[in-house]
């Protein structure tokens, strides 16, 4: 388990400098994500004092691909688009590719909004936006 994600009674704890994003894209209307969900979702953990990605989901009708979508995200920069599309690109090759792809730069865009709003209030942040 990452530093950032300590099991306790069977429930991941996240450490206060974790923030919860979530990423959204549409995926082709032949996609089964799309016909059960309407859309394509990410769902990101990252450490604001690194920006390091320590858990990730997606919406998906196979748990096998939720699975593989969170080993491709974990321990990557938040802040690094083209190293994760990238790899993306190699090792993700189901029909909703370039929705994930969207909803990684959604979700990226949304976890600088939230970096800006926690360095208002007042609160830390190692590195830039």
């Amino acid at each position: 388990m990452e530093q950032n994600a300590n099991k306790g009674s069977g429930r991941l704890v996240y450490d206060k400098d974790t923030i919860y994003i979530i990423g959204d894209a549409q995926a082709s209307v032949n996609n089964p994500i799309t016909q059960q969900y309407n859309a394509f979702f990410i769902g990101l953990v990252v450490d604001t004092s690194s920006h390091k990605i320590v858990d990730a989901g997606c919406s998906s009708t196979i748990p096998l691909t939720s699975e593989f979508v969170r080993s491709i995200f974990i321990g990557h920069n938040m802040l690094l688009l083209d190293v994760v599309a990238e790899e993306i690109r190699q090792r993700y090759h189901g029909s909703s590719q370039k929705a994930l792809i969207v909803a990684y730069k959604d979700a990226q865009k949304k976890y600088k909004l939230a970096l800006n709003g926690r360095e208002e209030l007042g609160f830390q942040s190692s590195g830039t936006v």
